[in-house]
């Protein structure tokens, strides 16, 4: 498989390269989030796909679990894992819809991730919930989406939107208040909400899907010469221009302290 071959010759950074140029653009805002760790902390990749996070997260010192339901992509993974040197990164077939019945993993996990994910998923309040409950008092949450008013990069951008699902989008995207809303019905503390990938990066992704068209590699190559452009300009252009980014981005805390209990201990301390 070319994909693997490429993970051979330039090993993780293959992973982040090999396909979606806005890949790199989620990678570079985790890792602003996700420090590296000696501390063995665990981290769970919601919906991990062939496992390029899982296994960075993995190199940055995390044991990271990637769940998805997609048996050759877990293989994939594993694989690339391997050939990365990747030795605490583990994947397991998981129905992430049904991921509250996982009790063995509730409460385990320091950090989770779940990036272009819950835009598939019908019931995304019962999703969110779930990611709350894996996590420690403490942990965080780092979600990535579309960003409900980008510029549609397909003719499926644009709907309709079906109401089961089949692996497309069930929804076009999120705003700031529909971020919030996941996440204070997760009792989840916002800490960040971000932006992500500009002008650059969606010129980058078109050219990528039209020049695919022809073949999967001739838009790869064509594209491969501009991906280091959009850290140097998005940010610039996204000021001047006032351009409309492509994903949002939340990052948020699960409370050490119940939210409940906060709030009786708060009034309390008023009485």
């Amino acid at each position: 498989m070319f994909n693997s071959l490429l993970v051979r010759l330039f090993g993780f950074p293959a992973t982040l390269h090999h396909g979606d140029s806005l890949v790199w653009d989620r990678w570079r805002w985790l890792k602003k989030r996700v420090r590296k760790t000696c501390d063995g902390d665990r981290l769970l990749d919601v919906g991990c796909g062939s496992g390029a996070f899982t296994i960075g997260m993995a190199l940055r010192g995390y044991r990271s679990l990637g769940l998805s339901w997609d048996e050759r992509n877990q293989k994939v993974a594993q694989d690339r894992a391997t050939i990365c040197g990747a030795k605490t990164a583990s994947f397991e077939i998981c129905d992430v819809r049904e991921l509250d019945k996982r009790q063995d993993l509730a409460g385990q996990f320091d950090v989770i991730i779940c990036t272009e994910n819950i835009e598939h998923i019908i019931d995304d309040f019962r999703l969110t919930a779930s990611m709350a409950a894996c996590l420690k008092p403490g942990g965080r949450l780092l979600l990535t989406s579309p960003y409900i008013r980008r510029i549609p990069q397909s003719s499926m951008d644009f709907g309709p939107f079906p109401d089961f699902e089949d692996g497309r989008h069930v929804r076009r995207g999120y705003s700031r208040v529909m971020i919030e809303e996941l996440c204070n019905h997760a009792n989840l503390k916002v800490e960040e909400i971000d932006f992500i990938s500009g002008p650059i990066s969606q010129g980058n992704a078109w050219l990528l899907y039209q020049l695919g068209k022809i073949h999967p590699l001739v838009g790869w190559l064509f594209v491969l010469p501009l991906r280091p452009l959009p850290p140097l300009l998005d940010p610039m252009l996204t000021r001047v221009l006032g351009t409309t980014p492509f994903c949002i981005g939340v990052e948020a805390y699960k409370p050490r302290v119940p939210i409940a209990t906060v709030t009786i201990a708060s009034h309390a301390a008023a009485a």
